[in-house]
């Protein structure tokens, strides 16, 4: 499961609920994305594009690979 938000300091926030939502094809895809991991928050996280149809877009994509997604 995932959370799919934007954030004032981080741009598009993509937040794992816990390790075995990370798969590699998942953080292939999220990287491909423009998408880096950020350890302080453990999330992968965009600083740019963060509207509404980003967030739209980043939770489609991890639906396509099967993750559960709330945004």
């Amino acid at each position: 499961m995932y959370l799919v938000t934007p954030d004032p300091a981080h741009g598009l926030v993509v937040a794992p609920r816990s390790g075995d939502d990370l798969t590699p094809r998942t953080e292939q895809a999220l990287t491909a994305q423009g998408f880096t991991w950020n350890n302080e928050i453990e999330a992968y996280t965009r600083p740019t594009d963060h509207g509404p149809e980003a967030v739209d877009h980043a939770a489609g994509l991890l639906r396509a690979l099967g993750h559960y997604v709330i945004s």
